[in-house]
């Protein structure tokens, strides 16, 4: 926890810091890059960065963790601590990339607010900051030693044995270890971090739920991402990489998983490409021939873009006290009409002790958390999995 003489500098200075750090954190990522620019090039996503999700993600979880300490002084906040870590581990972040970042942002911090940053300020922003990381460092060092790795060496090469196109813009890649080693086999909900070279020589990394685990391999599912930043890793897996093309795979990571041990009903509600870790988690249901009682929610654009559709239904059947409900948008045949649009979680009984997996557009989560707590759902049970940057610091999750 903080000293009592800190917790009193954050508690009177966080609203200037929080309304600074809209400006803090593009000027701590200038700072960044302009002295390591390999790690925009190989680590960070460009992607992100240029939409700036990653600095308003930054933002939200500095202002986040400085509120919660002086907030609530003898809780650490775990939950936001464990999400980070996993990100961290999955990108192999180690230790000594933390000091390299205090360096640039109290720099940003000081140039922005000027001569409010006095000694004892900076002084007890800093404790903030090593309390953040320390307790990062401590997660991510477990998670590596889990996982039999030394601190950041989580990329296995791997080559491509299996390729399968699940709509027009979604294809599931099996991957294998070239060297025949035996992967962990993951947990039911987790990723994995996938980096490619791009042709400008980049090494960018990007994060894909898995999507199944058949013999002595691993599945993970990628959407095509139009736009302006287009998906570069995305759509360069699309276009480039076919069966026997080899990839450097991380090793599974992830904090929101199927609990195994809990005996009540669960529910997965997705929607779009958010059905990915879902089918993981129902995949892993079947195959253990779970008695819990299963409701999956999906919505979609239309039936042909949705992914698993037929996996889905072949899965929901093979569990003994299952059902699945689907919404689209754009029916492209007979539909029931009350079937037709956005998810309506409101049309289905959810037992209010249920435990619920959410995956899918930020607004698609937020008004589908808040009809579930509606319907007695506990917050603690509502946990959530955001693709990219976690936008949303407000769950309870």
């Amino acid at each position: 926890m903080l000293s009592p003489k800190s917790t009193e500098i954050v508690r009177a200075t966080l609203p200037a810091v929080g309304g600074a750090i809209g400006e803090i954190t593009p000027l701590f990522y200038d700072k960044l890059f302009a002295e390591r620019p390999d790690l925009l090039r190989d680590l960070f996503n460009r992607g992100n960065q240029a939409n700036g999700s990653q600095r308003q993600a930054l933002a939200g979880a500095i202002a986040a963790f400085a509120t919660a300490l002086v907030e609530h002084p003898d809780v650490r906040p775990d939950a936001l601590l464990s999400r980070i870590a996993h990100k961290h581990a999955a990108l192999g972040v180690t230790a000594e990339q933390y000091e390299l970042v205090r360096r640039h942002l109290f720099a940003a911090i000081a140039e922005v607010l000027g001569e409010a940053v006095t000694p004892e300020v900076a002084a007890a922003w800093d404790e903030v900051y090593w309390l953040m990381a320390n307790a990062l460092i401590a997660l991510e060092a477990r998670l590596y030693e889990g996982a039999g790795v030394p601190a950041g060496e989580v990329f296995v090469p791997c080559r491509v044995v299996a390729r399968h196109r699940e709509t027009a813009d979604v294809v599931t890649f099996e991957v294998r270890p070239l060297d025949g080693r035996e992967l962990p086999a993951g947990k039911p909900g987790q990723y994995v971090s996938v980096r490619v070279t791009l042709p400008d020589g980049a090494r960018q990394i990007r994060q894909y739920s898995l999507s199944g685990w058949p013999d002595d391999a691993l599945c993970f599912s990628v959407k095509r991402i139009p736009g302006d930043p287009a998906g570069e890793v995305s759509n360069h897996l699309h276009d480039h990489v076919a069966v026997g093309a080899e990839l450097q795979v991380s090793l599974p990571f992830g904090d929101v998983v199927l609990d195994e041990a809990d005996g009540r009903p669960v529910v997965l509600v997705s929607a779009g490409i958010g059905c990915t870790p879902m089918t993981g988690m129902l995949a892993h249901l079947a195959a253990t021939g779970s008695a819990r009682r299963v409701i999956v929610v999906h919505a979609d654009r239309s039936e042909a873009d949705h992914a698993f559709r037929e996996e889905t239904r072949r899965l929901v059947a093979k569990l003994p006290d299952a059902e699945a409900h689907v919404w689209y948008e754009r029916p492209e045949g007979e539909w029931p009409a009350e079937r037709t649009g956005y998810a309506d979680l409101s049309a289905i009984d959810v037992p209010a002790d249920a435990v619920v997996y959410l995956c899918g557009p930020l607004p698609f989560m937020r008004a589908a958390r808040a009809r579930l707590l509606a319907a007695g759902v506990a917050p603690a049970d509502v946990h959530y999995e955001v693709f990219g940057p976690d936008l949303w610091l407000g769950a309870d999750a």
